[in-house]
């Protein structure tokens, strides 16, 4: 579970370094993972109001980021890793 955890940082460094993130519909998000071989994701679920569920992962050197308002399924294969708390830029 560690080296997920710092594989998570890593990706989350690589994004503020980069500045690149690339917002998408859920559907889309999943299109993208199934094209990633063994693909890492980073999960957040938040809101204040109502609940939403929030997704992270590359692909090609890209962050790719989507919110839905249901919990995504995820594809065979994806290593999940649950986030304390998640930020995203602007």
């Amino acid at each position: 579970m560690a080296a997920g955890g710092a594989a998570a940082a890593a990706m989350i460094q690589a994004i503020k370094a980069s500045g690149v993130l690339v917002r998408m519909d859920p559907a889309e998000f999943k299109n993208i993972l199934s094209r990633t071989p063994d693909p890492l994701v980073v999960s957040y679920t938040g809101g204040i109001f109502s609940r939403n569920y929030q997704y992270l992962t590359s692909y090609k050197g890209l962050a790719f980021f989507t919110k839905s308002p249901e919990p995504l399924d995820m594809p065979a294969g994806v290593e999940l890793i649950t986030a304390k708390d998640l930020w995203m830029p602007g």
